[in-house]
Protein backbone atom coordinates (compact mmCIF):
# COMPACT_ATOMS: atom_id res chain seq x y z
CA UNK A 1 0.00 0.00 0.00
CA UNK A 2 1.40 3.41 -0.96
CA UNK A 3 0.35 6.77 0.39
CA UNK A 4 0.94 9.75 -1.82
CA UNK A 5 1.26 12.70 0.55
CA UNK A 6 2.53 14.97 -2.22
CA UNK A 7 -0.95 15.47 -3.67
CA UNK A 8 -2.54 15.96 -0.27
CA UNK A 9 -0.13 18.69 0.77
CA UNK A 10 -0.44 20.31 -2.64
CA UNK A 11 -4.24 20.37 -2.33
CA UNK A 12 -3.95 21.71 1.21
CA UNK A 13 -1.63 24.47 0.00
CA UNK A 14 -4.04 25.34 -2.82
CA UNK A 15 -6.90 25.59 -0.32
CA UNK A 16 -4.81 27.80 1.97
CA UNK A 17 -3.86 30.05 -0.95
CA UNK A 18 -7.50 30.21 -2.03
CA UNK A 19 -8.63 31.03 1.51
CA UNK A 20 -6.00 33.78 1.85
CA UNK A 21 -6.99 35.20 -1.53
CA UNK A 22 -10.66 35.17 -0.60
CA UNK A 23 -9.85 36.77 2.75
CA UNK A 24 -7.93 39.54 1.00
CA UNK A 25 -10.87 40.12 -1.35
CA UNK A 26 -13.25 40.34 1.63
CA UNK A 27 -10.95 42.80 3.39
CA UNK A 28 -10.77 44.97 0.27
CA UNK A 29 -14.55 44.85 -0.13
CA UNK A 30 -15.01 45.79 3.55
CA UNK A 31 -12.67 48.75 3.04
CA UNK A 32 -14.65 49.88 -0.01
CA UNK A 33 -17.93 49.51 1.91
CA UNK A 34 -16.63 51.71 4.73
CA UNK A 35 -15.47 54.28 2.19
CA UNK A 36 -18.84 54.22 0.44
CA UNK A 37 -20.66 54.67 3.77
CA UNK A 38 -18.64 57.84 4.36
CA UNK A 39 -19.56 59.13 0.89
CA UNK A 40 -23.25 58.45 1.51
CA UNK A 41 -23.12 60.15 4.93
CA UNK A 42 -21.32 63.18 3.51
CA UNK A 43 -23.83 63.54 0.67
CA UNK A 44 -26.75 63.07 3.09
CA UNK A 45 -25.51 65.87 5.34
CA UNK A 46 -24.90 68.44 2.62
CA UNK A 47 -27.03 71.55 2.59
CA UNK A 48 -29.54 71.67 -0.26
CA UNK A 49 -27.78 74.56 -2.04
CA UNK A 50 -24.35 72.87 -2.09
CA UNK A 51 -22.89 71.75 -5.41
CA UNK A 52 -21.70 68.21 -6.00
CA UNK A 53 -19.10 67.23 -8.58
CA UNK A 54 -18.39 63.77 -9.93
CA UNK A 55 -14.93 62.82 -11.15
CA UNK A 56 -14.74 61.38 -14.64
CA UNK A 57 -13.24 57.87 -14.54
CA UNK A 58 -9.53 57.65 -15.25
CA UNK A 59 -9.07 61.42 -15.38
CA UNK A 60 -8.81 64.51 -13.24
CA UNK A 61 -11.91 66.12 -14.74
CA UNK A 62 -14.94 66.83 -12.52
CA UNK A 63 -18.49 67.48 -13.71
CA UNK A 64 -21.34 69.17 -11.87
CA UNK A 65 -23.90 66.58 -10.75
CA UNK A 66 -27.32 66.52 -9.13
CA UNK A 67 -26.98 65.91 -5.39
CA UNK A 68 -30.04 63.68 -5.00
CA UNK A 69 -29.19 61.55 -8.05
CA UNK A 70 -25.62 61.16 -6.85
CA UNK A 71 -26.81 60.20 -3.36
CA UNK A 72 -29.20 57.63 -4.84
CA UNK A 73 -26.55 56.04 -7.03
CA UNK A 74 -24.07 55.95 -4.11
CA UNK A 75 -26.66 54.24 -1.89
CA UNK A 76 -27.39 51.72 -4.65
CA UNK A 77 -23.68 51.02 -5.06
CA UNK A 78 -23.34 50.55 -1.27
CA UNK A 79 -26.25 48.09 -1.27
CA UNK A 80 -24.66 46.15 -4.13
CA UNK A 81 -21.34 45.94 -2.28
CA UNK A 82 -23.08 44.72 0.90
CA UNK A 83 -24.95 42.08 -1.09
CA UNK A 84 -21.72 40.96 -2.77
CA UNK A 85 -20.06 40.60 0.65
CA UNK A 86 -22.97 38.53 1.98
CA UNK A 87 -22.80 36.24 -1.06
CA UNK A 88 -19.17 35.37 -0.31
Amino acid sequence: MTLDTGNMSSKSRDNDDNFEGQSAVKEELNRKIKEQKVVVDELSNLKKNRKVYIQQRNSNIFFLADRSQTLGSCKKELDNMKKELQDM
